[in-house]
């Protein structure tokens, strides 16, 4: 009873900072796109722009939130979160970059929203991997190390070969590279909380715990800073609400493959729960389809009411 009282905790914690961090997710690429405009209209870097930095600074303190999150709460629980930040980055993107919010924008918020709830409602609220030794077992799975290999042979692949040709073209491309990192960040992320428990004990595998830590360091750091560099690549090139929308999608759907090929947060959910969370994601899905889509659309409230009036 004790330990489910904790994890309970654990998890609300984890969904409290999610919430925070995905909404200055929200944030950070509209003021880093205004920053890099800005820059533009100036012939200057963005390096220079004060609104830039103040952008990449909420994104560091949005990952140290999200390192936070997955570190007292299943990945499966804390990645659909993200879907808030799409609509909160589509209405500060209406206002400072001038970038248009129709009706079925509007729509697509409230839809993205209540698909994250659902998502909530039925994602799993348990972990199954407690230790770092569990941790070690799932890492020298051949599943997890051929996934491994896959991902790293598409990032070689896309940033080596596609991304200098057609990354400027083609959004899909940077964010393909920073969703496929992701395989990466996240499951670092929570390794790093379970190999810290024992790298910095008295306990004889202490020193191997500690290489671990340090290997799982070293990889969240680089995966990081390569995500940093082709987000800013893809928000020199696309409008920040198209890039936050797409990139959100195929994010999600990367890291919830990972987590559940190495943390196998799945293995207790019913079929109630996963068809509920399946609902939830295509749910938030079509909003961000209807957001970004159809944003070019000039359609109101007021035109609806012309369209039902002349129909009666």
């Amino acid at each position: 009873m004790g330990m489910e009282r904790e994890q309970s905790a654990g998890a609300s914690l984890g969904l409290s900072i999610a919430l925070l961090s995905s909404l200055l997710n929200g944030c950070t690429f509209v003021l880093q796109r205004k920053g890099i405009l800005r820059a533009e209209s100036r012939g200057a870097s963005y390096l220079t722009e004060l609104v830039w930095w103040s952008g990449t600074v909420g994104l560091g303190l949005a990952q140290l939130g999200n390192f936070l999150a997955y570190n007292t709460a299943p990945a499966a629980l804390v990645t659909p979160l993200g879907a808030l930040g799409v609509p909160f980055g589509a209405l500060l993107a209406s206002y400072l970059l001038q970038e248009k919010l129709n009706l079925l924008g509007k729509l697509g918020c409230l839809l993205s929203c209540a698909g994250s709830i659902v998502l909530l409602i039925h994602a799993p609220k348990t972990e199954s991997i407690t230790s770092r030794v569990q941790l070690e077992e799932k890492l020298a799975d051949p599943v997890f190390l051929g996934y491994t290999c896959i991902i790293l042979a598409l990032l070689i692949l896309l940033i080596f070969w596609i991304a200098p040709i057609h990354g400027s073209t083609n959004v899909l491309v940077y964010i393909s590279i920073c969703s496929l990192l992701g395989s990466f960040t996240v499951p670092s992320s929570k390794g790093i909380g379970l190999a810290a428990q024992d790298a910095f004990s008295d306990d004889p595998s202490s020193q191997r715990a500690l290489c671990l830590f340090i290997i799982l360091l070293v990889t969240l750091v680089f995966s990081i800073l390569i995500q940093f560099i082709y987000i800013n690549k893809a928000l020199q090139h696309f409008d920040s609400s198209i890039f936050s929308a797409i990139y959100y999608v195929v994010f999600t759907v990367l890291v919830i493959l990972a987590s559940a090929i190495l943390f196998r947060e799945w293995s207790d959910v019913g079929f109630v729960d996963f068809l509920g969370m399946l609902c939830g994601f295509i749910t938030v899905s079509v909003g961000i389809v209807l957001l970004q889509v159809f944003k070019e659309f000039s359609i109101s409230a007021s035109d609806l009411r012309k369209m039902t009036s002349k129909k009666h």
